[in-house]
């Protein structure tokens, strides 16, 4: 989603017309919710042309024959959006107003030598697809806010819509907690209509060591098959620990990494594409310098997230795909630069944490990336069971899950995969001292060396051994003799929850 302002020269929004903060929610049916709004004063019929891109969630359509478009400004720690009006003109369009959707859209601009542009025009030069949308709206006067329900038909699809707005965001969040609905999450129309359209989408994780790349399509029935999914080790951490900042080789290549996902992924025609940025992205102090390149060459927006959300989204997809129930669970997801671990029961989660232990950092700190003594062994081992201190005195789980690239690696080594298959690797058992016996495989090995060992992700020789450490010292502490495998993780729960159904 786009927060830059509207190209100069672009023609104003009308003076009288405000940002607002917005919150939406699409659904079959909204409960007491509707019931609470009480009688409409106002209801409105109209049929709207949406132009929709896949990296960008303005709101850009023609209604009553005018350019009409809106940008996101601002998203607060409720979740609420910020939208301001950048543009509504009748068509003929001048040049700039048509550089002004573009910019919205987030599609080049190209050359504008037409002295205007009909809607044909439009449509031709920008590329975007273009949705007729029919409304019909109930608008309310509701805690001080303006409310609507809308029930919309796009194609072959139908949804309803509830929505709460108004300049003052305390407003919007009472109004909705006066309706007896959770804030989050909050789905922008644009949002809704391509989930509504759309099947395939695709989630890049920007990790410490590795990106993640997950395309997918969603059934009727809200459940994901798989079209693409694979990882590349970028070592976008690489020095991080030594240096507090991203190296500029690391950054340039984790940067082309992504760009080339996110080309794949639109031409496998994703309807929208999800980023997210983990602990390595979240320690940088110049992580500006990536999230601007990214955005610059690909027009994503990649989202850091919180170590505690990235634990809940991994703990949702991991419970899906192993089948569990009401077990008391640990689940643990180690990665280049931080480990997340959730304790739940069923679909509750008790509690979450993220701690700055990693495979980048720990080889990097203690040379793990080759041949090792015991004694030089001994000493990291010490230093990962410190900064796992927060597992101290805990009972062990029922089930104790172990998910990213560590932990697929060691399994898939275990189990002889000279090609990795994920069917294979998920649901494995994998026994500590499967894990211990590795240990000792890589202490005594070169990077070179461990490159052969059968079922090793080459790419990973340099940060299995510390990975492997950080693994048994979690065994080791929540007293479970194995863990069981899962290949979800932080992807997959941001693919069910951003793209979900919108009636979901």
């Amino acid at each position: 989603m786009s927060s830059q302002p509207a190209p100069a020269g672009a023609t104003p929004a009308p003076a009288a017309v405000v940002p607002r903060w917005e919150w939406r929610r699409f659904g079959d049916a909204f409960g007491e919710a509707e019931e609470r709004l009480g009688e409409p004063r106002r209801v409105h019929e109209s049929d709207e042309l949406y132009l929709i891109s896949a990296v960008s969630d303005a709101s850009v359509k023609v209604r009553d024959g005018l350019m009409d478009v809106k940008r996101l400004q601002e998203v607060d720690g409720d979740g609420l959006e910020q939208w301001r009006p950048v543009l509504k003109a009748p068509f003929p369009l001048a040049p700039d107003d048509v550089a002004t959707v573009s910019a919205a859209l987030e599609r080049p601009a190209g050359e504008l030598d037409e002295a205007s542009y009909s809607l044909d025009g439009l449509l031709e030069h920008t590329g975007a697809r273009s949705v007729e949308v029919h409304k019909v709206r109930r608008r309310f006067d509701f805690a001080g806010c303006a409310a609507e329900l809308t029930d919309i038909r796009a194609g072959a699809g139908a949804t309803r819509t509830i929505a709460v707005e108004s300049e003052d965001p305390d407003r919007v969040v009472e109004a909705v907690r006066s309706l007896g609905v959770q804030l989050k999450p909050n789905t922008c129309m644009a949002r809704g209509l391509k989930a509504l359209l759309g099947r395939r989408f695709a989630v890049v994780d920007v990790g410490t060591n590795s990106v993640k790349f997950y395309v997918a399509d969603r059934g009727d029935d809200g459940a994901w098959t798989t079209v693409l999914e694979r990882s590349e080790v970028t070592r976008l951490g690489a020095g991080l620990d030594r240096s507090g900042r991203l190296g500029a080789e690391p950054l340039r290549r984790t940067v082309d990494a992504v760009a080339g996902m996110v080309e794949e992924a639109l031409a496998l025609g994703v309807q929208d594409i999800a980023a997210a940025g983990t602990a390595g992205l979240r320690l940088a102090p110049n992580r500006g310098e990536f999230l601007d390149a990214v955005r610059e060459r690909t027009g994503i927006l990649v989202e850091v997230v919180p170590g505690e959300e990235e634990a809940r989204l991994a703990y949702v997809a991991t419970k899906a795909a192993l089948g569990l129930h009401d077990e008391a669970v640990a689940d643990f997801d180690t990665g280049g630069g931080s480990s997340q671990f959730t304790f739940g029961h069923g679909d509750r989660v008790d509690e979450q944490f993220s701690v700055p232990v990693g495979a980048v950092r720990f080889t990097e700190e203690f040379g793990l990336d080759g041949v090792v003594d015991e004694a030089g062994l001994a000493r990291a081992e010490d230093a990962i069971a410190a900064a796992l201190e927060p597992l101290d005195g805990r009972s062990a789980p029922e089930v104790l899950i172990g998910m990213g690239g560590a932990v697929t690696n060691l399994a898939a080594v275990s189990l002889e995969l000279a090609e990795y298959d994920p069917d294979v690797v998920r649901g494995a058992r994998l026994e500590r001292a499967e894990v211990e016996r590795q240990i000792q495989l890589y202490r005594t090995r070169t990077a070179d060396e461990r490159r052969g060992v059968v079922g090793l992700q080459p790419k990973r020789a340099e940060v299995i051994l510390a990975g492997a450490c950080i693994v048994r010292a979690v065994m080791r502490k929540l007293d479970a003799p194995f863990l069981t495998v899962s290949d979800r993780g932080l992807r997959h729960g941001l693919m069910a929850e951003r793209f979900r159904s919108p009636a979901q």
